[in-house]
């Protein structure tokens, strides 16, 4: 994706409105969550900071 930068975005919040939440990981990862329910969720378990989807580089080089 060009232009979106990775983290986090929460739109939505208004008396009205449906919150959509959208996780852009690092790595590339996109999550969207539709509701209130789904982006309490998706807040809860988005790590800060870090690629879940990648493994580390100690990891990386066990494996090999």
């Amino acid at each position: 994706m060009t232009g979106i930068q990775p983290g986090l975005s929460i739109r939505g919040l208004g008396r009205d409105e449906l919150p959509v939440a959208d996780w852009l990981c690092t790595c590339g990862h996109h999550e969207r969550a539709l509701g209130h329910a789904a982006v309490y969720e998706l807040t809860h378990h988005v790590p800060v900071g870090q690629c879940p989807h990648r493994a580390p580089e100690a990891d990386r080089r066990d494996a090999a």
